[in-house]
């Protein structure tokens, strides 16, 4: 292989690499039951669903307990339930 042939095939390296970083961050949702998971858009939760948004990295504190779930797709959880939208 001759010295653009490698420089190209690392810079898409490098493009693929920043796509997925970005991809990868996301919000954090929980309810009132304790339930969390990542959120990849700012939805509009019904303030009767009582989901709280968080940005990402968000820890909770020592005192806080929290379980995560993740699910794909639009929705939020209820009970152990997730609720699609």
């Amino acid at each position: 292989m001759n010295i653009g042939k490698i420089a190209a095939l690392a810079a898409l390296c490098g493009g693929v690499l920043t796509m997925t970083a970005t991809a990868a961050s996301a919000a954090v949702a929980c309810n009132g039951e304790g339930e969390c998971w990542h959120v990849r858009h700012a939805y509009r939760y019904h303030p009767e669903w009582g989901v709280v948004v968080h940005p990402n990295g968000w820890k909770w504190g020592p005192n806080e307990h929290y379980a995560w779930r993740e699910h794909r797709g639009r929705g939020y959880w209820h009970g152990g339930v997730w609720i699609g939208f």
